[in-house]
């Protein structure tokens, strides 16, 4: 377990070992319990501050993984009361908060990403929790006398006994509908994700489980600007080397625009360059990092990937198929090289209804209690009278989903040997994210929504973490502090939602940055897909369909999987993304059968 997630983890990695009555053991004695954690050192990096960490009685112990921020107050409070602190680390701060306030005391006060483990002996309880946003993973599994848990599914694996290890058919079709496997579902039929925004206890006696949600975004009355200032401020405090990733897109320049306006100047910035590509926005950051008095290096992405692909896939733990995953793993790579935290972007598309899906989306709202009988046929294609069928036969909700997904469901149950499919899409019921005027505005926050309890969770942070943390480098996302949400909620819509996009961060912007920013062509993260398809991963092409066959227990079938592949290569660029999906898959999934046949002994 501990070696899944020492690439996370590179500064230390600790245990604690317990046996059955819960008494602490030698580290050379066989274990009925254990608390392991492989640290990144980023506040107070003193062995000191290494983990599992325990109160003064060892009565309760912490594991955590994240960074919380603005908590001197509290920790003045906490001394006020009595409690001594050895440290000036945050999880001897959520400690001592746990030990005085309680956890919902504890989690009304935390402010960052986080996701932790309180083993505590009293109450015979062991409590977890996950930040409200989602910037930090926890997984675990329950049943059979077992409670295991980590940041990773591959950390998790080695203690599942041997009938708790297969894969589940509905996140095979989830994921090939979405590109990754929405919460709380993992590849695994008996490993769950903890949602955002949750957290739940284990009774060490019973083995009862109980999860429940303790956030809901309420509006705020307040400075946005103020409270912006106050999130990117907060996040440049750490005792490691700190940068900013920065593209020419709206959202990293208002975090580099905020730096400067502050006078944080003496942080380097750090942009992936895609030389030749239309998608290339290198020059463009490096113009605005030297308007602002930042420095800038550009990280050239590669052209063949084929050395790292399974490395890259094996890190983004289970099957997902961002492409932008590829560059953003490389760029994570170089930047921890240089720094070891990078303030990101990550956040303001969500907010602000930045995606052109949304007005696309939106065009369409005049059907939302329209929704036709019609059959979902398989079919190799999306294009066609087709596509139109399918959108007619879900609601408009779930339709949705066909402006940004994986493969239709007509193209699932051509890749699934035509079977029925179990949904059509597998999204988390969307949560309100505010409250919406009229009626146009309901259909605006209806979307939104979908998107702040799938896409932003699930896709987006689970992306920037994977790809960072892999190469021990922590990224933190100011756009996505909690009390900004909540500030911007009370926003009037026709302020927030504008065209173009964001135009309420004119304000946000610094005086040097031109004023036709917001006219410029939004260009995304892309990579040279065709090319790495018909370059360095074209030998996966060869036994795709019979790999995938095998490795689904027959629930993709090989002659769809390969004439799907084939009619990309024959030309139809528009499956490009489609097929890479197809080619993670494989390679997730043989990784993983490979896990769990080492850990049997097979």
């Amino acid at each position: 377990m501990l070696a899944e997630l020492a690439r996370r983890g590179p500064d230390d990695a600790s245990r604690l070992l317990l046996d059955q009555a819960f008494h602490p053991l030698p580290a050379d004695q066989a274990a009925h319990h254990a608390m392991l954690h492989a640290r990144l050192a980023i506040i107070d990096p003193r062995p000191i501050a290494n983990q599992p960490m325990a109160s003064a009685d060892r009565q309760v112990w912490i594991c955590y993984n994240g960074e919380v921020y603005d908590w001197d107050a509290d920790r003045q409070a906490l001394e006020a009361d009595g409690a001594v602190f050895h440290t000036h680390s945050d999880t001897e701060f959520i400690l001592n908060a746990y030990l005085a306030w309680g956890l919902d005391g504890l989690l009304q006060r935390l402010r960052g990403m986080f996701a932790f483990a309180i083993l505590d002996l009293r109450q015979g309880k062991v409590h977890l929790a996950r930040d409200r946003m989602g910037e930090k993973p926890l997984v675990y599994s329950h049943g059979e006398g077992l409670f295991a848990f980590g940041s990773l599914v591959r950390a998790v694996l080695p203690v599942l006994p041997k009938d708790r290890r297969q894969f589940s058919a509905q996140a095979i079709d989830a994921y090939l509908a979405h590109r990754y496997i929405p919460s709380p579902a993992t590849i695994f039929s008996h490993v769950q994700r903890l949602e955002n925004g949750y957290c739940l206890s284990y009774d060490l006696k019973s083995g009862e489980l109980n999860k429940r949600r303790y956030w809901q975004p309420t509006a705020e009355s307040g400075d946005w600007l103020s409270v912006l200032d106050e999130a990117v401020a907060m996040r440049t405090v750490a005792d490691r080397p700190l940068g900013v990733l920065l593209s020419g897109g709206v959202d990293s320049t208002v975090i580099a625009s905020r730096l400067a306006s502050q006078s944080l100047t003496g942080f380097s910035t750090f942009t992936a360059a895609f030389p030749g590509s239309g998608m290339d926005e290198s020059g463009d950051a490096a113009d605005t990092a030297q308007r602002l008095g930042l420095e800038n290096v550009s990280v050239a992405m590669p052209q063949d990937l084929a050395a790292d692909f399974a490395r890259i896939v094996a890190d983004l733990d289970q099957p997902f198929a961002d492409p932008s995953s590829f560059p953003t793993w490389y760029l994570a790579r170089e930047v921890t090289r240089h720094v070891k935290v990078v303030l990101v972007g990550d956040g303001g598309d969500e907010l602000l209804a930045g995606y052109k899906r949304v007005n696309k989306h939106l065009r369409t709202r005049w059907r939302r209690h329209l929704r036709l009988p019609l059959p979902v046929c398989p079919q190799l294609s999306a294009k066609g009278s087709g596509k139109l069928a399918t959108e007619m036969a879900m609601d408009w909700r779930e339709a949705y989903s066909l402006r940004f997904s994986g493969l239709t469901p007509g193209q699932r149950r051509f890749l699934q040997g035509g079977r029925p499919l179990p949904r059509l899409s597998y999204w988390r019921e969307a949560e309100a994210t505010g409250v919406a005027a009229d009626e146009a505005d309901n259909a605006l926050q209806t979307l939104l929504a979908i998107d702040f309890a799938n896409y932003l969770p699930d896709y987006i942070l689970n992306k920037s973490d994977l790809c960072t943390m892999a190469h021990g480098l922590e990224g933190r996302p100011p756009l996505l502090d909690h009390r900004l949400y909540q500030t911007l909620l009370s926003v009037p819509a026709q302020t927030r939602y504008t065209r173009p996009a964001k135009l309420i961060f004119r304000r946000a912007m610094h005086p040097a940055v031109p004023p036709d920013f917001f006219q410029r062509k939004k260009r995304g993260f892309n990579p040279p897909l065709h090319g790495w398809l018909q370059g360095s991963l074209a030998p996966r092409f060869e036994g795709l369909g019979r790999r995938l066959s095998a490795l689904t227990g027959g629930q993709l079938d090989a002659g769809a999987v390969d004439a799907f592949a084939q009619a990309y290569r024959q030309g139809d660029r528009a499956l490009a993304e489609q097929v890479l999906q197809l080619l993670i898959l494989d390679e997730s999934l043989a990784q993983l059968q490979r896990l769990v046949a080492d850990e049997q002994g097979e």
